[in-house]
């Protein structure tokens, strides 16, 4: 799938289902937010907050995933989302919470008064950049196939964005200005950028249904 098609889809689907996507939306930031102010020491809150966040992020992928399948979820997907998938949540939460903590730390120390490698820090972030892209694309995939290996999820992640790179390079940018004008207005939560976002990765990493998969779901 393109990249605009999975950006347009995904766009389609938020429109549709916006009411339930707030709801879910709103209860991440809610969580994102009490991990913020429970650890306010900068920067271990990047990686505590994504950790306690992970769980509830499993919830909403589960409920995205089941969307892009079915075209449709409920309330009780989340919960059921959260019931058999809050360990992956918690791993895959952890994993991109100690990377973002030790991004944001390279980035700070190279770019520091001390130091001012400028080639350094301009790499950092780019290995920050791609590390969040494939924790991203991970998690539809975890979440689609709980009975194989996390670390199965990662490499399948990382393999679409090596074989694809500039593609995927795109469609992280274009998700980063969308997560950005989000902010900047001040309307993360009305915007719904983060659901949005987990739409967009579920509808690039996930693999195309069967004829049979699509009746089997229509029946």
């Amino acid at each position: 799938m393109t990249v605009g098609i999975a950006l347009r889809s995904a766009l389609g689907e938020t429109y549709r289902s916006s009411l339930r996507l707030l709801v879910l939306n709103s209860a991440l930031s809610a969580t994102l937010a009490a991990a913020a102010v429970l650890v306010s020491a900068f920067p271990l809150v990047l990686f505590v907050a994504p950790l306690i966040a992970g769980p509830v992020v499993a919830a909403l992928v589960h409920c995205t995933v089941k969307l892009v399948r079915e075209e449709t979820f409920g309330f009780d997907d989340a919960f059921e989302g959260l019931r058999r998938h809050w360990r992956r949540g918690l791993a895959l939460g952890g994993l991109f919470g100690a990377g973002l903590l030790l991004g944001v730390l390279s980035v700070a120390f190279y770019l520091s008064s001390a130091h001012r490698i400028w080639p350094l820090a301009a790499l950092a972030i780019y290995l920050l950049a791609l590390f969040s892209l494939v924790v991203l694309l991970a998690w539809p995939l975890a979440i689609d196939s709980p009975e194989r290996p996390l670390l199965d999820a990662l490499r399948d992640a990382a393999l679409l964005l090596f074989r694809s790179p500039t593609r995927l390079l795109t469609f992280g940018a274009a998700l980063l200005a969308v997560n950005l004008l989000g902010a900047v207005a001040v309307l993360p939560l009305l915007m719904l950028t983060i659901a949005y976002s987990f739409l967009a990765a579920a509808h690039v990493a996930l693999p195309e249904p069967t004829h049979e998969e699509v009746t089997t779901w229509q029946a």
